[in-house]
C-alpha cells in the first residue's frame, strides 16, 4: 500500500512540474473582459492594460512550481517593464494565504485575485485542465498570443516579453 501511495504521489508531483497541453483554440482570440480585485478589494479591468503586452500568470501559495517561478517573473518585470511589458500575477487561492505569502516574499508586479468558483478564471482563459502555474500572453490589442501550462522556462519568458512595443 505504501508503494502505491508513493507512486501516486510521485506521479502527481511529476505532472505538476511538466508543461501540459493547452487549448490552442484560444490563440488569436480576444481575451475575456475580466475585472478582478486586488488584495485590497479594488477592481482592476483587464482592458486597462490595453496598449501593453501582458503576461498573466496564474498561481497559488500551495503550488511549488508556481513559487519557484515567481522570482523569474519578478526579474522579468524589472527587466521589461520599462519597455511596456506587464506581468500580472493572478492568485488562485484564499486572500489570507496570499497576503501571508507576499508579506514574506514580495514581488514588484501586481497581484490580483482570480475567481475560484466555476468557471474559474484560469478556465476562462484556456486552462482546460486547470493546472497551475498557467500563463497567458496577451498582445497590446488584447488578443491571446500564447498560453503555457507549467512553469515558464527563463528563455521563453524573455522571448515572450522582449517584443513588447508600446502602442502610440
Amino acid at each position: 500500500m505504501a508503494v502505491l501511495v508513493a507512486s501516486v504521489g510521485g506521479y502527481v508531483q511529476h505532472r505538476q512540474q511538466q508543461p501540459a497541453a493547452t487549448d490552442s483554440a484560444w490563440i488569436g482570440r480576444l481575451a475575456p473582459a475580466l475585472t478582478l480585485p486586488d488584495l485590497d478589494g479594488k477592481p482592476h479591468r483587464m482592458g486597462d492594460y490595453r496598449g501593453h503586452r501582458v503576461l498573466l500568470n496564474f498561481w497559488a501559495s500551495w503550488c511549488g512550481p508556481c513559487l519557484d517561478e515567481m522570482p523569474a517573473l519578478d526579474r522579468a518585470q524589472a527587466k521589461f517593464g520599462e519597455k511596456g511589458a506587464i506581468v500580472v500575477g493572478i492568485a488562485m487561492d484564499e486572500p489570507e494565504r496570499i497576503r501571508s505569502f507576499l508579506a514574506m516574499h514580495p514581488v514588484s508586479y501586481p497581484i490580483l485575485l482570480g475567481q475560484l468558483g466555476a468557471p474559474s478564471t484560469t478556465l476562462q482563459l484556456g486552462d482546460i485542465h486547470e493546472l497551475l502555474p498557467y500563463s497567458v500572453l496577451i498582445d497590446a490589442d488584447g488578443r491571446i498570443l500564447a498560453t503555457h501550462a507549467g512553469a515558464l522556462p527563463a528563455l521563453q519568458l524573455d522571448r515572450w516579453l522582449a517584443a513588447s512595443p508600446r502602442k502610440p
